[in-house]
């Protein structure tokens, strides 16, 4: 059980630790019972210490820093998350949970400095969508995919051209956006909130302009999301899905059969853009990010609303003058310029034959057949019929 003892000194280690971690430009600490302390660096696990931590020593980093909320609820759900915030070192998102070794936790770094559009290098299509009014933005990816650094870079955008209310639903927050033109009010579920879709419920009362909602979780997040959207306001949120048609089909596979033809018609008008992107790690050192954006379309918003979400790949292979760009055309394109190796481009892609193809056609070498296959991956089921069961 996590406890008092050891406060000041364990409070001493814990910041010693994550200073170290900003100072190697880790992403991630890694505490396990059992095992020594880990970095993320650049994308890779990398232990820091020859010796194992014991459930003593990883309590004593927790007790200090964990807030009495989030023990009470570590011991009735055995995870919490909560934001640690180091001065002069940076801000962190802790997640403290159990295993069968007992506790453990990852603690991400959020850099201090919003990193803008400009040094991100978003595709101008990105950069287009904090010009809208109303309708639904989705930035998607697997965990540790930048997702949260891609959105902070587009709500500063937003907040330093626009006289907006921005109003951000996090848990925890994580970017601390400054009053700059807008007027920015952020909310952290279970401090500020009881939930996402709560805080969501409460935000068609508190007039926002944008509505950015950090994770849309279950279902009722998500219909609320689509509903503030289609009233008019501009909503960004985030899913963990790998490329636009994937995202589109989750969405409408959380609902029941006999409601997904309604949110394929209120998805159709009100979702605007999917940012699906992936981090790679540079030949240089540091991390990139490969971008798939689908910019919808009158032909796209028909696709949606009949069912044939298997069709919009092809629609913006051939529309790329409207800012789409497939996953395997960003990986193709930071291979060809020298940025990322093939092996670990492959490794990233969902369409991983495509890709190599693409690669051989421009004398590429692709490296182990291995990870130029899709061998021990289940093959792509083909599209449903409309109002067939999602499994």
């Amino acid at each position: 059980m996590i406890g008092d003892a050891g406060i000041s000194d364990g409070r001493n280690r814990i910041d010693q630790v994550l200073a170290e971690l900003v100072k190697r430009k880790g992403s991630d600490l890694h505490m396990t019972c059992g095992e020594p302390l880990c970095f993320r660096i650049d994308g890779e696990i990398t232990r820091i210490t020859l010796t194992p931590s014991s459930p003593a020593d990883v309590e004593a980093y927790l007790a200090p820093i964990i807030p009495k909320r989030n023990l009470a609820e570590l011991a009735s759900s055995n995870d919490t998350d909560f934001a640690y915030e180091i001065r002069n070192v940076g801000r962190f998102r802790v997640n403290v949970f159990r295993d069968k070794n007992g506790i453990g936790s990852v603690m991400r770094h959020i850099p201090s400095q919003i990193l803008t559009a400009e040094q991100l290098n978003l595709p101008p299509a990105i950069t287009k969508f904090c010009g809208l009014t109303k309708g639904l933005v989705l930035v998607t990816g697997p965990t540790g995919s930048g997702k949260s650094t891609t959105l902070a870079a587009m709500i500063d955008l937003i907040n330093k051209k626009r006289p907006d209310h921005i109003l951000t639903i996090e848990d925890p927050i994580e970017f601390v956006h400054p009053q700059q033109k807008a007027l920015v009010n952020q909310r952290e579920v279970h401090r500020h909130t009881a939930s996402f879709s709560r805080a969501l419920k409460a935000a068609l009362r508190e007039d926002p302009d944008i509505v950015l909602i950090g994770e849309m979780r279950d279902l009722e997040t998500v219909a609320i999301a689509i509903e503030t959207a289609e009233t008019g306001h501009l909503v960004f949120g985030t899913l963990h899905t790998n490329t636009a048609v994937s995202t589109i089909d989750r969405i409408i596979d959380q609902f029941p059969t006999d409601r997904q033809q309604q949110i394929r018609m209120m998805l159709s008008s009100s979702l605007k853009g999917v940012v699906a992107q992936t981090l790679l790690r540079k030949k240089s050192g540091g991390r990139v990010a490969a971008h798939e954006i689908l910019v919808t379309s009158d032909a796209v918003c028909a696709m949606i609303r009949e069912g044939k979400n298997h069709m919009i790949a092809n629609h913006m292979q051939t529309q790329k003058q409207d800012g789409n760009i497939l996953l395997n055309e960003s990986l193709f394109k930071l291979v060809r310029e020298g940025t990322v190796d093939a092996e670990d481009a492959l490794r990233k892609a969902v369409d991983k034959n495509g890709l190599a193809d693409m690669m051989r056609r421009a004398g590429i070498n692709v490296g182990s057949p291995a990870i130029a296959t899709n061998a021990g991956t289940p093959p792509t089921p083909p599209p449903r019929p409309p109002g067939t069961p999602s499994r």
